[in-house]
C-alpha cells in the first residue's frame, strides 16, 4: 500500500473524522484518508441517504445489504461513509447525490469534484 497523503480537508483544514461506526475510510481509520493506491478515491465524507443507497445499489455497488463474511454490516440512511469522488459525481448529475461533510472530505476530491458542487450538499 503506498503513503498516505496528508489528511487536509477540501476547506484547507485538518481532515475531521467521517465515521468510526460504522468504521469506513480506504485505511478503515475513520478518515476519507487517500493515497495513490486508492483506485477509488474514497475521499467524500457523505451522509447516507435511502436514495443514494437506492441509486448505488442500482449502479451495481450495494452498500446497504450486510455483508458479514467481510465485516460489514450494510449502510443505512444517516451513516457516514467515504464514498469513492467519482460515484458522488455521478449521483450529483443523477439527483440523488447525499449531503457532504466539508470538514471530513479529503481535498483530493476537489481532483474529480470541484467545491462549489460539494457547498451544494454541505451538510456542515
Amino acid at each position: 500500500m503506498s503513503a498516505m497523503e496528508p489528511s487536509v480537508n477540501v476547506l484547507g483544514g485538518t481532515l475531521e473524522d467521517c465515521s468510526r461506526d460504522p468504521l469506513t475510510g480506504f485505511f478503515r481509520n475513520g478518515c476519507c484518508d487517500t493515497a495513490a493506491s486508492d483506485r477509488g478515491m474514497h475521499t467524500v465524507c457523505a451522509v447516507m441517504t435511502a436514495e443514494f443507497l437506492a441509486l448505488s445499489k442500482y449502479l451495481g455497488n450495494d452498500l446497504s445489504t450486510p455483508r458479514p463474511e467481510f465485516g460489514f454490516a450494510g449502510l443505512k440512511p444517516g451513516d457516514r461513509w467515504c464514498l469513492c469522488a467519482g460515484r458522488f459525481l455521478q449521483a450529483h448529475e443523477e439527483g440523488a447525490a447525499p449531503q457532504v461533510n466539508l470538514h471530513a472530505t479529503h481535498r483530493r476530491t476537489l481532483t474529480v469534484v470541484p467545491l462549489e458542487v460539494l457547498e451544494l450538499y454541505a451538510a456542515d
